[in-house]
C-alpha cells in the first residue's frame, strides 16, 4: 500500500494520539455518528475543542472514558485530518488535577463546599449589588451556555456588564465587518481554499495556528506537477518568519502597524492603473471618509495619493517590487484571491481600520462573492463566532446581531424573552478592558468568570488585575488556573464531551454534539450553574428572575407542557434535552435577522450546517455556502447577483472607507529599542490550561521562551538557551532565548508565547486598544533586552 504525504502524516499522527490515550490501531467506521465496533468501542461525532476552525472528530468511548480520537472523514471542514492538538484532544479530560468539587474561600484559603452552599452564596452576592456585578465568558462557551449567561445578565439583572474574552481576539473582525457590510460574519467559506489561486495571509501564521486549513491549500498546490505549482501562489505578509513562511512564494516583511499603509497602497494602484472593477464598484459600493462623511471616487483617489509604492516602501520596509506585485495581482480580473488573517490584524490599535482596508482591496477589485475570491477572518476559539458574535454576549450586544442601543431590538428581545417592556437596559455595559479596570478600582464589586483565564490572558496584568483578590470573584473552570487562585468561589465544570453542546465556527458552521462520558466528581455544566443560581434568586424573590407573568425567567416545559425542574442536577439533561430546548429558544432570535441557524434536530444528523439555513420547496434544509450571492444565499433578491443586504443605509452597498495610516502608540526608542510580539505556538492553545495537561504536548514545548533574530542575539552576546530579561515600561520577565528555532523575528523584534502560567508575558504587554472594537494590541510594544546570569 502506498500513501501520499498527507495520508502518511495523518496516519502517523493518529497512531501517536491513540497510543497516548492507551489505544492503538483503531479505525472507526466511516461516517459513524454513534456506532459500536467489534472491538467494543463506540464512536461519536463532535467538533474539536480547540480553535475556531471547527474540525470534526470521532470520539471513541469504552468503559465510560474517551480512549481514542480520529479525524472525521465525513467532516467537510477537515476531511479526516487533525492537527497535533486535535489528535490529542481526548486527553484534556483526564489531567490529574481536574477540579471535582466546589470550593469557597474561608480564612484566606479555598475550602471544599457543597453545591448548595456555593449557589446560595453567589445568589446572595448577586442580589445584594446586581448592577455592580459582571459576567465574563469566552468563545469557548457553547451557544447554550452563552445564551443563558446573556439572558441572566441582560434580562434577569437588567445589566449589560457581560463580555467575552473574544473581545481580546476577534472584536476588530466583527466591527470591521459591521462597519463595511452592516452585518457581521464572513461572506465566504473554507470551500474558497479549494477554488482560489492566491492566498495572502496578513500577519497570520496559519501553518501553526490553523494547520488543517493550511494543509488544505498546500496539499492542492503540492499535488500539482512542479511546473504548474507556480499557478497557485501563497504570499506571507508578516513581521516575523514562521513555519508558514517556509511554504510561501513571497515573504513580505513589514514594519509593525504599516499593514494600514500597505492595504492603501494596493488600492492606490488599482485606481492609478485603472485596474479596479468599475462595474462592481459602481453597483455595489459607496465611499466614506474616516469621519463617516460621504465622499466621491475622486475624493477617495485624492486621499490615496500619499500611498504610492515608493512612499509606502520607505514606511513599511516592503520593497517597491513586492508592493507592485500586490497591486498587479489584485488588478488582474482573472486572479482569485483569498485574504486570511487572525490576531495579527485584530490585536491592533487600529484593528477595525485594517479590517476595513483589506475589505477595500477586495471590493475595489471585485474579488468577493465569487468562488475563490474572498476576504476571510479566521478565529482562535471554537465558538467565538457562534457564541460571542452570533448570540451577542458582548456588552453592547443582543442575539443575532441586535444592539442594546436600538429600541426596536430591545423590544424584539423583550417579546421573545416574555419580559416587561422597558426591562432591557439601553446603555452598553463595560467592555472587557473597562470591566477589569472597574473591577480593580472597586466600581464593580463582583464578577463571575466562566471558561476563561483572564489573570493570565489580560494585557498589562499589573494594572488590569490589580486588587482582583479584594473583590468577590467566582470562577467556573475545569483545572486550577492563575485566575482560580484569586477566586472566592471555584466551581468545577464539565468539559467538552462530558456535556451536550453546540458551537459555531469561523465559516458560519453550527456543530452539535452529545455528552458521552460523565464529568468527574461533582463537576457540572456551566449552563446548569447559571440556571441554578438564577433559580435560587427566583426562589428568594428577586424580581428580575421572573418573566412578566411571574414565572421563572428560565422556565422550560416538556412536550406535555409540564415544567422541567432543570435547575436540579439530577434532572438536568437526564430525561429531557435542555440543550435542545434552549438552543431552539435562541434559534427564534435568528429568524428575523438573516442569520437563520439550523434546527437542532437537523444539526444532530449533520456535520455542521452553515447559516443562513432555510427549507427549500421540498422541505429539505439547505445551508448557505457564500452570503450575499444570488443562488447561494436565499435572502438575495433574484436578479441582484451580489446584494449586501445588511447595509445600514438600506441601499445594499458595502462601504469603502478612507482609513489613514496611524503610527502605533508605543514604538522602540533608545531606552526600549526592541519590538515585542506575543502569540501562540502549535502545541499549546491559549493559556495552556488544557494542552498543558497533555504530556506529549507539554514535553514538546514545556516552557515559554523569547525568540530572537540571530544577529540581535550576537550583538547581545546571547546564545540559544541562555536567559534574557525582557523589560517594558510596565513590567519584566526572564526567559530562555531561542535562536534559530521555528521562527525568526525581524531584526529589532522579539516574539514570546503566552501559554506558560509560570512566565506571564502579559505583565509586560501594552493595554492600548482599538477605539472602535475595544480590542487590545498584543502584537507591538517596545522592550529592552538584557542577558542575565
Amino acid at each position: 500500500m502506498e500513501w501520499s504525504r498527507r495520508e502518511f502524516i495523518r496516519h502517523s499522527a493518529n497512531l501517536a494520539a491513540l497510543a497516548a490515550l492507551g489505544v492503538t490501531g483503531v479505525q472507526p467506521a466511516s461516517g459513524a455518528v454513534s456506532t459500536a465496533l467489534p472491538d467494543g468501542l463506540e464512536w461519536h461525532k463532535a467538533p474539536c475543542r480547540f480553535c475556531g476552525t471547527g474540525c470534526g472528530v470521532l470520539v471513541g468511548v469504552s468503559g465510560g472514558r474517551v480512549v481514542a480520537i480520529q479525524g472525521d472523514p465525513e467532516s467537510p471542514v477537515n476531511k479526516g485530518l487533525l492537527c497535533a492538538k486535535g489528535y490529542h484532544v481526548g486527553a484534556i479530560l483526564y489531567g490529574e488535577d481536574r477540579l471535582t468539587q466546589p470550593m469557597i474561600r474561608k480564612g484566606g484559603k479555598l475550602q471544599p463546599a457543597s453545591w448548595d452552599e456555593a449557589i446560595e452564596l453567589i445568589a446572595d452576592r448577586f442580589m445584594a449589588d446586581p448592577k455592580r456585578f459582571a459576567f465574563y465568558g469566552s468563545g469557548q462557551w457553547t451557544i447554550v451556555e452563552g445564551f443563558q449567561a446573556l439572558k441572566f445578565m441582560k434580562a434577569g439583572l437588567g445589566s449589560n456588564h457581560i463580555d467575552p474574552n473574544a473581545r481580546l481576539c476577534m472584536a476588530s473582525a466583527a466591527f470591521g465587518f459591521v462597519t463595511t457590510f452592516g452585518v457581521d460574519e464572513p461572506s465566504g467559506c473554507y470551500d474558497d481554499l479549494d477554488e482560489c489561486d492566491t492566498v495572502i495571509t496578513w500577519g497570520n501564521n496559519w501553518a501553526e495556528m490553523h494547520p488543517v486549513l493550511f494543509s488544505r491549500f498546500m496539499d492542492r498546490k503540492n499535488a500539482l506537477p512542479e511546473r504548474l505549482q507556480s499557478g497557485l501562489q501563497y504570499i506571507d505578509l508578516a513581521t516575523r518568519k514562521t513555519r508558514s513562511t517556509v511554504s510561501a512564494d513571497y515573504y513580505m516583511e513589514f514594519v509593525p502597524q504599516t499593514d494600514l499603509a500597505i492595504a492603501n497602497c494596493i488600492c492606490y494602484q488599482l485606481l492609478e492603473n485603472g485596474t479596479y472593477d468599475q462595474a462592481f464598484v459602481d453597483q455595489h459600493t459607496r465611499f466614506k471618509a474616516n469621519d463617516g462623511a460621504d465622499m466621491t471616487l475622486e475624493e477617495y483617489r485624492a486621499f490615496l495619493q500619499p500611498y504610492s509604492p515608493e512612499a509606502v516602501s520607505k514606511l513599511s520596509g516592503v520593497s517597491v517590487a513586492h508592493l507592485t506585485h500586490l497591486g498587479k495581482i489584485f488588478g488582474d480580473p482573472e486572479r482569485k484571491i483569498m485574504s486570511l488573517w487572525c490576531m495579527g490584524m485584530n490585536q491592533h490599535t487600529r484593528g477595525t481600520w485594517i479590517n476595513n482596508l483589506v475589505y477595500n482591496c477586495h471590493l475595489l477589485s471585485g474579488k468577493i462573492g465569487k468562488p475563490g475570491s474572498t476576504p476571510f477572518s479566521l478565529t482562535g476559539q471554537p465558538s467565538a463566532c457562534g457564541t460571542c458574535r452570533e448570540v451577542g454576549t458582548f456588552a453592547h450586544g443582543l442575539p443575532a446581531g441586535r444592539l442594546v442601543t436600538e429600541p426596536k431590538h430591545r423590544e424584539e428581545c423583550e417579546t421573545l424573552w416574555n419580559i416587561a417592556p422597558g426591562s432591557l437596559n439601553a446603555e452598553p455595559g463595560f467592555h472587557t478592558m473597562q470591566m477589569f479596570q472597574a473591577f480593580a478600582a472597586g466600581e464593580l464589586t463582583g464578577m463571575w468568570v466562566q471558561v476563561s483565564n483572564p489573570a493570565q490572558s489580560m494585557p498589562n496584568l499589573h494594572k488590569n488585575l490589580a486588587q482582583a483578590g479584594e473583590r468577590f470573584l467566582v470562577v467556573s473552570d475545569v483545572y486550577p488556573t492563575v485566575t482560580s487562585a484569586l477566586a472566592d468561589v471555584v466551581l468545577p465544570s464539565s468539559l467538552w464531551t462530558e456535556k451536550n453542546g453546540v458551537y459555531g465556527n469561523s465559516e458560519r458552521r453550527t456543530h452539535q454534539w452529545f455528552g458521552i462520558v460523565a464529568p468527574p466528581g461533582e463537576a457540572r455544566d456551566d449552563a446548569w450553574q447559571t440556571l441554578a443560581v438564577a433559580r435560587r434568586m427566583y426562589e428568594k424573590g428577586f424580581a428580575g428572575m421572573k418573566d412578566k407573568n411571574g414565572e421563572f425567567l428560565f422556565t422550560l416545559r416538556d412536550e406535555a407542557g409540564q415544567e422541567v425542574e432543570a435547575w436540579k442536577w439530577e434532572v438536568y439533561n437526564k430525561s429531557f434535552n435542555v440543550d435542545r430546548a434552549v438552543y431552539e429558544q435562541y434559534r427564534q432570535f435568528t429568524l428575523h435577522k438573516h442569520k437563520d441557524v439550523a434546527p437542532y434536530d437537523e444539526l444532530v444528523k449533520a456535520r455542521g450546517m452553515r447559516w443562513p439555513v432555510a427549507q427549500d420547496d421540498k422541505g429539505v434544509w439547505r445551508e448557505t455556502t457564500r452570503r450575499f450571492v444570488e443562488g447561494e444565499d436565499v435572502f438575495v433578491k433574484p436578479g441582484s447577483g451580489i446584494q449586501f443586504y445588511g447595509a445600514k443605509a438600506g441601499d445594499d452597498r458595502a462601504i469603502i472607507w478612507a482609513r489613514p495610516y496611524e503610527a502605533p502608540p508605543e514604538i522602540p526608542d533608545t531606552e526600549y529599542p526592541f519590538w515585542l510580539c506575543t502569540g501562540r505556538v502549535l502545541e499549546h492553545w491559549h493559556t495552556g490550561t488544557m494542552t498543558g495537561r497533555i504530556p506529549e504536548l507539554r514535553r514538546a514545548v514545556p516552557k515559554a521562551y523569547v525568540e530572537l533574530h540571530p544577529l540581535d542575539a550576537r550583538d547581545l552576546g546571547v546564545r540559544d538557551g541562555e536567559m534574557v530579561r525582557v523589560t517594558s515600561r510596565r513590567g519584566a520577565i526572564t526567559l530562555p532565548a531561542w535562536v534559530g528555532g521555528r521562527g525568526t523575528p525581524a531584526r529589532g523584534s522579539v516574539f514570546v508565547p503566552f501559554f506558560d502560567e509560570s512566565k506571564l508575558i502579559n505583565e509586560v504587554t501594552l493595554d492600548e486598544y482599538c477605539p472602535i472594537s475595544k480590542q487590545p494590541d498584543y502584537k507591538k510594544c517596545s522592550v529592552r533586552l538584557e542577558k542575565t546570569a
